[in-house]
Order: structure tokens, then C-alpha cells, then sequence
């Protein structure tokens, strides 16, 4: 095994910077179209997340019987998941999509 502790690293790389980069700038402001961007962002990310979340309670469900849907069910069922999250989101969601929304604005204002 080497030793490392002869490695150093310039203390310029290990000090955080105060804010992100940001293509518009520190400090800057966004517009009201990058605004509709980012909670449309936000809200995708949301549903990502709440159809990740939800797939595992359709996991063990059987599509056979009188009222399944057999073997289409099984194969459209990723569908009727991501509409579900995307639904739950619509109406209000769990309030992820919020402070993803909150984290990106910050980002693209400069601030932390």
C-alpha cells in the first residue's frame, strides 16, 4: 500500500465557494420564463419520484381472476403509475416539487 500523505491539494480546491455558478450571473434574477421552466422541472421531478415510490405497492398484485386485467394489465401497468404520480402532483402533490423548485431558484440567483 502507498503512502498518501505526501499528496497535497491546493487549498483553493478544498475551501467551498460561497455561491453556485450560474450562467445568468451572482445575483441575478430570473425571468418569469425560466421560472415556468424550473417548476415545470420541479413537478417532473415529482412525479419521478412519487411513480418510483408507488411501483413497489403494484409489484405483487395478481392480474388473473375475474375483475384483472391479465397479462395486459401487467404490461400497462408503468402507464397507470406514472399517471397516477403525475396526478397526485396536479393536485397538489407532497410538497417535493416545492423545495426542488426553491433549491433551482437559488441555484440560478447565485445564492445558497
Amino acid at each position: 500500500m502507498s503512502d498518501l500523505s505526501a499528496v497535497s491539494a491546493p487549498t483553493s480546491l478544498l475551501t467551498p465557494t460561497p455561491t453556485a455558478p450560474t450562467a445568468t450571473g451572482a445575483g441575478a434574477t430570473i425571468s418569469d420564463a425560466q421560472r415556468a421552466r424550473i417548476k415545470k422541472t420541479a413537478d417532473d421531478f415529482e412525479a419521478s419520484f412519487l411513480s418510483e415510490m408507488l411501483k413497489p405497492m403494484f409489484e405483487g398484485l395478481s392480474t388473473d381472476g375475474p375483475f384483472g386485467g391479465g397479462e395486459a394489465e401487467g404490461t400497462w401497468r408503468s402507464f397507470m403509475i406514472d399517471a397516477m404520480a403525475k396526478q397526485t402532483v396536479k393536485a397538489g402533490g407532497i410538497g417535493l416539487s416545492n423545495v426542488v423548485m426553491s433549491e433551482m431558484i437559488k441555484m440560478q440567483e447565485g445564492r445558497q
